[in-house]
């Protein structure tokens, strides 16, 4: 079914009394099996909102990672101050942009990291229509070389291609902070790539990205760990100033050698920073969509749980512990106890230290656990948005306290890109 987000919810706001809205997402889906998944309109609705009000106009390019379902990308894509789609796989932008009878082709979808998928190389080689529509990322020629070995520049239209800028901040005695991404990190390195690939046949630079992950990817307010989290502000503050000019010169320095559509940034946990630098013409997001708990630890914004997902309990091995069948969900990046998924339903639920969430089982202690039946259902939010995606075939839509719908996820639909 469609999800329509250009009209308000039938409920406002239901998503900030727990007491209310986790017992309705259970009423709503009781007819269902678990596991299952659902979306909540009202606080994805509050979702969408909230992210383009924080980016204060300037248009956002939803990251597909974080949400890794057509139904749900097609419904914000479609609204005002959303433009565009950020892909993470190339051959999952070309079936993007190719679209289908029941979902239109996006037709602007960049590519967000390098790709040497030679299959689907050809593919975009082949096709002036997806060549149109689709930008590969790159960050060296040697990326362009493998390009140019499946498809040689006289045999296929002109690529495009986006230039990534390393955005990390390499800290005068922390050494490193941020992701490992692109080796592109002064303004002189990417005129001289620019510079390179604007005189190379076969390919034109379109656009420029930069993803300051140390400052959008990294809570700055952890319970429970104050000194970490001054950290945290004291790290951001010197990242963001030393980014606000390493950026603004290497995008001024690209745009002496290409003519840029488009200069890329940011993430949810940044917007705000990202849509003040003037060298930026759009901003990334996606996660901030669905609301995972990993936004639990952000002073600037809080975003509704508007994804969750409900497993049922099918033993009592003590009085006061309840074990729920499945629950080893476990999120990308560094293994720690934050990576795990995070009961919130009843409430006072906790993970077991010895055991976790488990691929099979996941037992819960608690107050809440004793009051727990076989057959009765705990809610979890995933520490991250899209890789829920992964685990289940559709969300259950929910709008006022029924399920409306269903929104397949890319498993759903018979893919899995990554």
């Amino acid at each position: 079914m469609p999800v329509d987000l250009s009209k308000p919810p039938a409920v406002e706001g239901s998503w900030a009394r727990p007491d209310r809205y986790w017992p309705a997402l259970t009423d709503a889906t009781s007819h269902l099996e678990a596991p299952l998944a659902a979306v909540d309109l009202g606080a994805l609705h509050h979702n969408v909102r909230d992210l383009r009000r924080r980016a204060a106009g300037t248009p956002i390019r939803v990251a597909s990672k974080s949400v890794r379902s057509r139904t749900i990308l097609d419904a914000v894509t479609a609204l005002d101050g959303y433009a565009g789609v950020l892909a993470f796989t190339l051959p999952e932008a070309l079936w993007l942009a190719e679209g289908d009878d029941a979902h239109p082709p996006h037709d602007d979808v960049v590519v967000g990291y390098p790709t040497a998928d030679r299959t689907a190389i050809a593919r975009l080689a082949s096709s002036p229509e997806l060549a149109a529509r689709v930008t590969l990322m790159v960050d060296s020629l040697a990326q362009l070389d493998l390009v140019d070995s499946v498809a040689a520049p006289s045999t296929r239209p002109a690529l495009r291609v986006c230039l990534d800028l390393d955005a990390s901040w390499r800290a005068p005695i922390l050494g490193h902070l941020g992701v490992r991404r692109s080796p592109v990190h002064t303004a002189a390195q990417a005129r001289d790539l620019a510079a390179a690939i604007a005189g190379r046949g076969g390919f034109t630079l379109v656009g420029l990205m930069s993803y300051e992950a140390q400052i959008a990817g990294v809570g700055d307010d952890v319970r429970g760990q104050s000194a970490r989290s001054q950290l945290v502000r004291w790290m951001q503050r010197r990242s963001k100033d030393e980014l606000l000019e390493r950026r603004g010169l290497a995008v001024a320095a690209v745009r002496q050698v290409a003519e840029l559509e488009f200069v890329n940034g940011g993430g949810t946990g940044s917007v705000e920073f990202t849509a003040s630098d003037p060298a930026i013409t759009e901003i990334a997001a996606g996660s901030g969509l669905f609301g995972p708990h990993l936004f639990d630890t952000y002073r600037g914004f809080t975003p509704a749980p508007a994804a969750a997902f409900a497993l049922s309990v099918v033993r009592k091995p003590m009085p006061h512990i309840a074990t729920v069948l499945g629950g080893g969900w476990i999120a990308s990046g560094p293994p720690a106890r934050d990576r795990v998924p995070l009961p919130v339903w009843p409430p006072g639920l906790r993970l077991l230290p010895t055991e976790m969430a488990g691929e099979v089982q996941t037992p819960v202690t608690g107050k809440a656990a004793a009051a727990l039946k076989v057959g009765d259902r705990v809610w979890f939010r995933h520490c991250k948005a899209g890789e829920l995606s992964e685990h289940v075939d559709a969300f259950a839509v929910v709008d006022d306290g029924r399920t409306v719908g269903t929104a397949p996820t890319y498993r759903g639909e018979g893919k899995t890109f990554l």
